[in-house]
């Protein structure tokens, strides 16, 4: 009951605050405004047992369940904290149950369901308005890939039993491309991400995503590796290494945070990582509280220039230094509080186009306490960020504010307002965020008095349904 009411009240708040554009059909989405959930299929959410072939949920290496029908009961866990495009990893037929190991271009995972199956669970994501795409490895497949031992491509040895093809190979690339746009087309994707691309060229990769684009103008073609080509989002992860320095411990230099200043293409974000370390697994090295500090790593992710990527188990703290251990299966029944938090920061995102794509600017930057500003001509963002370990606090003047205006918090529903000498004062306890947007200060609170009286209704409401419940139940005993 508690954290329902919470939830109700953040919503209310964040309703009355705001003026959104409302929710944004998917048609009206660019990359810019979507926040993506990776997940690995196996490690998710079993949902199938028919498929439970050779499974061991005690062994990380192996198979450990997880399927297209659990993603799609699970559906409801992901779009409760407001992400709005999900990418699956690999889905092909494959020997490693991460899919990098694939065996065919042309078949899915047994052990992830079938075609039918996946179908259906793309169905489902797209009834929820939500967006899906999945990984295409351009190299680092399986040795036994259908390609190799038909000996239809020259393939290159590499590590661990796996296979790079030729990138140099015109048939090589003519294959890879019309398995892409199949693989697209035939499944009704909203895009792809191409992976492990490093060996071809930039006008190939070019190709590519035309040829994606021809079948379906509006798919994204993403990576997750730095590339010059025309994709709608890569991984920057000069970035990510910033992020990630600037959070582990309290009072760092966060002076790499100005690559978000001047690096004006945003790219995809994120600072946790299903290809190495887990952001925990630093933070545990570190001897710090994970909670504390993924809370104001959580803040920055989706508050900064860019499209937040959120890896499944972020939300619940997951650690391992490197695959499986990273990569364990994920826990459903767990404590809910980052989970409840990264859903009011990812909410804000898509109530707010300021908040999502707006001005980018930093007012302050030292020793670990950090302001800056989200603007446009209809609202103003303020994201303070104090990752030190005392009270800071830092002097707007209100020429950046405007006039006539007040900053509420809605995290730790903090109040400013204008002093005598023309300042906003920030105060920030240590090892705490907030997000303030600057309301009209008319003296008189009508939106948030309205949403106070809305919170009661509903939770009196709530206690008579339940009430009510109750009494027919007693009823019915009676009656027996």
């Amino acid at each position: 009951m508690k954290r329902w009411f919470g939830l109700i009240a953040t919503s209310l708040l964040l309703v009355t605050t705001l003026n959104p554009v409302g929710v944004f059909a998917k048609a009206d989405r660019t990359i810019e405004d979507e926040s993506i959930y990776d997940l690995l299929v196996d490690r998710f959410n079993n949902g199938d047992g028919l498929n439970d072939y050779h499974v061991d949920t005690q062994d990380l290496s192996a198979f450990n369940g997880g399927d297209f029908t659990g993603i799609g009961t699970r559906l409801e866990y992901i779009a409760g904290m407001g992400f709005t495009l999900i990418s699956l990893g690999p889905v092909f037929a494959t020997e490693t149950y991460d899919g990098s190991k694939v065996l065919d271009y042309t078949k899915l995972e047994p052990h992830f369901g079938t075609d039918k199956e996946f179908s259906e669970m793309i169905k489902t994501i797209h009834k929820r308005d939500i967006s899906v795409i999945a990984d295409f490895p351009f190299a680092g497949v399986s040795a036994n890939h259908v390609w190799a031992k038909e000996g239809k491509f020259k393939a290159i040895p590499a590590a661990d039993g796996t296979i790079d093809w030729d990138s140099s190979d015109v048939a090589v690339q003519r294959a890879l491309k019309e398995a892409v746009v199949d693989f697209v087309e035939t499944y009704k994707l909203d895009g792809i991400r191409l992976t492990k691309i490093e060996k071809f060229d930039t006008a190939f990769i070019n190709e590519v995503i035309g040829a994606v684009k021809a079948v379906n103008s509006e798919a994204y073609v993403l990576t997750n590796e730095a590339s010059d080509a025309n994709f709608d989002g890569a991984l920057n992860m000069d970035k990510m290494n910033a992020l990630r320095a600037s959070f582990v411990t309290p009072d760092v230099d966060a002076a790499a945070l100005s690559l978000f200043t001047e690096n004006a293409d945003n790219g995809l974000v994120q600072f946790d990582d299903l290809t190495g370390p887990r952001y925990t697994y630093d933070l545990v090295e570190a001897r710090m509280f994970p909670p504390t500090r993924w809370k104001l790593a959580a803040a920055a992710l989706f508050s900064m220039p860019g499209t937040p990527i959120m890896p499944y188990g972020t939300e619940i703290a997951v650690n391992g230094k490197a695959a499986p251990e990273n990569h364990q299966l994920m826990n459903f029944k767990i404590d809910e509080e980052l989970i409840e938090y990264i859903t009011g920061l990812n909410k804000l995102r898509n109530l707010s186009e300021t908040f999502r794509n707006g001005d980018f600017e930093i007012l302050y930057n030292e020793d670990g306490f950090s302001i800056f500003k989200r603007s446009s001509d209809e609202e103003t963002w303020i994201i303070a960020l104090n990752n030190t370990t005392q009270t800071s606090n830092f002097a707007i003047p209100k020429e950046v504010i405007g006039d006539n205006k007040k900053l509420r918090g809605l995290l730790d529903n903090d109040l400013i307002r204008e002093s005598k000498d023309g300042m906003f004062r920030v105060v920030l306890d240590r090892e705490m965020a907030e997000i303030y947007i600057a309301d009209e200060d008319t003296g008189f609170n009508t939106p948030y008095l309205i949403a106070s009286i809305l919170i009661y209704v509903t939770f009196l409401s709530f206690l008579f349904m339940v009430w009510r419940k109750g009494k027919q139940g007693r009823k019915e005993d009676v009656a027996k």
